[in-house]
C-alpha cells in the first residue's frame, strides 16, 4: 500500500508539473462571466494551478479578471474579409473617387446582435456604409419611372473635424405600386446541414420564409431546394397560392450532415431557369451561414458560376443566419457577383424588416449596375476621403464600361454615400509639398453661390437594359448647409457614419465621443414608426458600456472556519485584472476553454484512480503534490492537511 502511495503521488507530481503552465494560461487569460465570484469551482491561484473550492487555497491573493459578458455564444469563429480603411487622398494627385453603390444591410445587423451580447464586434465586422444604409431616408424621388432616382446632395460641416466638411450623396429608388409589380418567379435554396442546428438558424430560416411566402399573390411561384451533403428538390414550382402546403414542405427539413453548396446553387439555378419568365422577376434566394465545406468550395469558382448566371436574368439575394460559424466573406462576394443583396437575420423582427416591410427593395429591382464618380476641384478642395465602401472601389475606367459589374437598387431603397472633405486653406493631413510652388503661396478663395466643390456623376442601367444611362450634377457651395439647417435625414447618417468609423477603431474622427453620437441621434431621430433609430440610440450606448468597462473594487475573502481550524487565517484581498484586447480574446476563447476542459477531465481521472484504489485520503496539497513543486511564498505559513475522517465528505470538498 505504502509503494502504491508513493507511485500514485509521483504520477501526480509529474502531472501537476507538466500541465501547470498550460493550465495558468488558460485559466488567466479567459475572462470569467459576468457576476463570476471568488467561489468558482475551479480557479487558479496565485501560483497558476487549479484548485477546487476556496478551502484548499493557501492564504495568497487570487486574481479574478475583469467579467466579460458574452451571452454564452460562441464568438471568435464568424469569417469577414479584412478591410482597410479609405486613406486620405490628396485632390492634385487623384482628383476622381469612382465606386459601386452598396444597398446590403448584414453588417448593421450583425454588429446589432454582437452588441446586445455584450461583444464589441470584430473590425472586419463592421462596414460603414451598410450600417448607413440600414435605414430609410425621405429622399427625393422622381416620378417617372424611366428615371428611377435623382441625387441628394448636402454640404456641411464635419462633426468630429472642425477643420473640414462632409458632401453628403443621397439616392432613394422610386416605389413601385401593388397593382404594377411583377410577379416573382422565387427559388428558395435553403441551407440543411449540421451547422444549421440551432434554434438561429434554421428554425429561424423557416419562419423568416414563411412570411415572406404570405405576402405573395396567387400569380407567384415557389421552388425549394435543400442541401446538405448532397441537393435535392423540397418543392417542384408551386403556386404561392398553395401557402399551406409549401409552408408545410419548409416545416418538414432538419439539419444535418457536411454542406455541399455549391451543388445546391447549382440546382437552384436550374430550376429557376426551367420557369423563368421574362415578365417576371427571377430570384434564387439563398438562405445559410455559409459554411461550404464539400462540393464546390472554393470561393472563386463559386463566384465565377454565379457571375455566368446573372446573364441569363436571374438575381441573387442571401439571407445569413447564426453566429459563431458565420462565413460572411462568401456571402459578400456571391451577393456582390450575382447581381443581388445580402441581409443578416438575427431575428424575426429583422425578418420581418426585410422580407415584408422592405420586401419591395429585396425582390424588385428598378436599377442595376449603379455606379458613383465624384470628381473633386483642387481650387476647392485640397483632400478628401470616402467613408465605407472599402470593398466597393472601381477604377476611373470602370465608370463609363458597361461590363464591369455593379450594385442593384430596390424599388423604394435608398443608398447613401459620404465624403469628408478639406477645404483649400483649411488646416490639412497631410503636409504640403515644398517644391510645389502653387501649394505654397494659396490665395484665400472668395466663394460665391455657384462655386463647384465637385462634380457628381452617376450611371444605372434599367432592369432590361444593358446600355447605361448618365446623370450628372455640380456640387457647388448653394449646397452647404449649417447643422441646424440640415434635414433630419442627413444629420441622422452623420451619427450613423461616426458610429461606424468608431466601432472600427476612429482612426479619422479624433475626440468624437459615443455621447457626441448620442446627441446628434437623439436629434434627428425624425418619424421613426419601427423604432429602428431609437434602437440605434441604444446600441451607441450599450457600445458606450462595454468600451469603458466599469471600475471593479477588491473582493475580500473572509477567514473561514471548519471542524475548529482556520482555513484563511486572515482576509485576502482579490486584485482585478485588465481585460483582454477584444480581438485576442475572441480569437483564444475557444481554445482556452478547450483546454481547461482537457485539463479539467485529466485531473478528474487521477481523482478517479485514487478513489478506486481506496487509498488513504490525503490532503489537497499532498494530493496535487504542490508542496514538493515549489517552497511556500516569503512570508506564507503552510497550511496543514485537512483532515476529515468522513471519507464521503472528503470527496464531496
Amino acid at each position: 500500500i505504502a509503494r502504491q502511495n508513493l507511485e500514485v503521488k509521483k504520477e501526480k507530481k509529474a502531472f501537476a508539473a507538466k500541465r501547470a503552465p498550460a493550465l495558468s494560461k488558460a485559466m488567466m487569460a479567459a475572462p470569467l462571466s459576468a457576476g463570476a465570484t471568488v467561489q468558482s469551482s475551479v480557479m487558479p491561484n496565485s501560483h497558476g494551478l487549479a484548485v477546487q473550492d476556496r478551502i484548499a487555497i493557501a492564504p495568497m491573493p487570487v486574481i479574478i479578471d475583469n467579467p466579460v459578458n458574452i451571452g454564452n455564444k460562441i464568438v471568435g469563429q464568424d469569417e469577414f474579409s479584412k478591410i482597410e480603411d479609405n486613406n486620405i487622398k490628396i485632390v492634385k494627385s487623384e482628383p476622381v473617387s469612382t465606386l459601386s453603390v452598396d444597398v446590403d444591410t448584414a453588417s448593421y445587423s450583425f454588429v446589432r446582435r454582437m452588441l446586445n451580447n455584450g461583444v464589441l464586434p470584430q473590425k472586419n465586422a463592421v462596414r460603414v456604409e451598410e450600417l448607413i444604409n440600414y435605414f430609410n431616408y425621405d429622399y427625393k424621388i422622381p416620378n417617372d419611372a424611366a428615371k428611377p432616382f435623382e441625387p441628394t446632395v448636402a454640404i456641411y460641416d464635419s462633426p468630429w473635424n472642425v477643420n473640414n466638411k462632409l458632401i453628403h450623396i443621397g439616392v432613394k429608388g422610386h416605389n413601385i405600386d401593388k397593382s404594377e409589380k411583377p410577379k416573382s418567379n422565387l427559388v428558395f435554396l435553403i441551407d440543411t446541414s449540421g451547422s444549421m442546428n440551432s434554434q438561429d438558424k434554421l428554425p429561424l430560416l423557416k419562419k423568416s420564409l414563411s412570411m415572406l411566402v404570405n405576402t405573395l399573390s396567387a400569380e407567384d411561384t415557389i421552388s425549394i431546394v435543400a442541401y446538405a451533403g448532397s441537393a435535392g428538390t423540397v418543392l417542384e414550382p408551386t403556386s404561392a397560392k398553395d401557402k399551406n402546403k409549401i409552408i408545410s414542405a419548409m416545416d418538414r427539413l432538419r439539419s444535418g450532415g457536411s454542406t455541399s453548396g455549391g451543388a445546391g446553387i447549382k440546382l437552384a439555378y436550374n430550376l429557376a431557369q426551367q420557369n423563368f419568365d421574362e415578365k417576371a422577376v427571377n430570384r434564387v434566394i439563398l438562405a445559410t451561414d455559409g459554411d461550404f465545406n464539400v462540393g464546390i468550395t472554393n470561393h472563386d469558382e463559386l463566384q465565377d458560376f454565379i457571375e455566368r448566371k446573372r446573364d441569363t436574368g436571374i438575381f441573387l439575394s442571401i439571407l445569413g443566419f447564426g453566429q459563431g460559424n458565420y462565413h460572411d466573406n462568401l456571402m459578400q462576394k456571391l451577393a456582390q457577383n450575382g447581381n443581388g443583396n445580402a441581409a443578416y437575420i438575427d431575428s424575426l423582427n429583422e425578418a420581418r424588416k426585410v422580407l415584408v416591410d422592405e420586401a419591395g427593395s429585396t425582390l424588385f429591382t428598378i436599377a442595376k449596375d449603379v455606379k458613383i464618380q465624384v470628381e473633386f476641384n483642387p481650387n476647392m478642395v485640397s483632400e478628401y476621403r470616402l467613408i465605407g465602401y472599402e470593398t466597393r472601389a472601381l477604377k476611373r475606367e470602370d465608370f463609363n464600361n458597361d461590363k464591369v459589374d455593379a450594385a442593384e437598387i430596390g424599388a423604394g431603397h435608398s443608398v447613401t454615400a459620404i465624403y469628408e472633405i478639406t477645404p483649400v486653406n483649411a488646416k490639412t493631413m497631410v503636409d504640403d509639398l515644398r517644391y510645389q510652388t502653387s501649394d505654397v503661396e494659396k490665395k484665400k478663395l472668395e466663394l460665391s453661390d455657384n462655386s463647384e466643390y465637385a462634380y457628381l456623376k452617376m450611371r444605372y442601367k434599367l432592369p432590361k437594359e444593358d446600355v447605361s444611362k448618365l446623370i450628372t450634377r455640380p456640387i457647388t457651395a448653394a449646397d452647404f448647409k449649417t447643422m441646424d439647417n440640415l434635414s433630419g435625414d442627413i444629420k441622422f447618417a452623420a451619427a450613423v457614419a461616426g458610429f461606424g468609423q468608431k466601432l472600427r477603431g476612429g482612426k479619422y474622427i479624433g475626440k468624437f465621443s459615443y455621447d457626441d453620437i448620442i446627441k446628434i441621434a437623439n436629434s434627428a431621430k425624425g418619424n421613426d414608426d419601427f423604432g429602428y433609430r431609437s434602437e440605434f440610440v441604444n446600441l451607441v450606448r450599450t457600445a458606450k458600456a462595454i468600451s469603458v468597462p466599469e471600475k471593479i473594487e477588491p473582493v475580500i475573502i473572509q477567514p473561514e472556519v471548519i471542524e475548529n481550524k482556520v482555513i484563511l487565517d486572515k482576509p485576502i484581498p482579490v486584485k482585478p485584472m485588465a481585460p483582454m484586447p477584444e480581438q485576442e480574446y475572441h480569437d483564444s476563447k475557444t481554445h482556452q476553454e478547450s483546454l481547461k476542459k482537457r485539463v479539467l477531465e485529466e485531473v478528474k481521472a487521477i481523482e478517479d484512480k485514487v478513489e478506486q484504489e481506496q487509498l488513504k485520503p490525503i490532503g489537497m496539497e499532498d494530493k496535487f503534490g504542490f508542496d514538493d513543486i515549489m517552497p511556500p511564498m516569503p512570508g506564507e505559513e503552510e497550511i496543514a492537511p485537512i483532515e476529515i475522517k468522513d471519507k464521503e465528505v472528503k470527496m464531496n470538498q
